[in-house]
């Protein structure tokens, strides 16, 4: 009983290390309402902004202006839609 204890123990904390982890490299939120509003500056239409909003809030990063590369943040790059285009702008 001893050996199921102690194996179950070790099974909690590797999953509790795991995500705390996770957690740790996410880092804090940003302010992904300025940003994308600095970020769609140059475009009037605000489906920029709102994709823009939910790409930030999935990859907690924008890329830093408007034409600025999409490389400044890789999830954001390389998030595409069910066409296998950019998702985010």
């Amino acid at each position: 009983m001893k050996i199921f204890s102690f194996s179950t123990l070790l099974l909690i904390s590797l999953v509790l290390t795991f995500v705390v982890l996770e957690n740790a490299e996410a880092g804090p939120a940003i302010d992904c309402k300025s940003k994308c509003d600095r970020r769609c500056s140059r475009n009037p239409r605000n489906l920029c902004k709102k994709l823009c909003n939910m790409c930030c809030s999935k990859c907690n990063c924008v890329p830093s202006g408007p034409l600025a590369d999409k490389a400044e943040c890789p999830c954001y790059r390389d998030w595409k839609n069910k066409k296998g285009q950019d998702k985010c702008p």
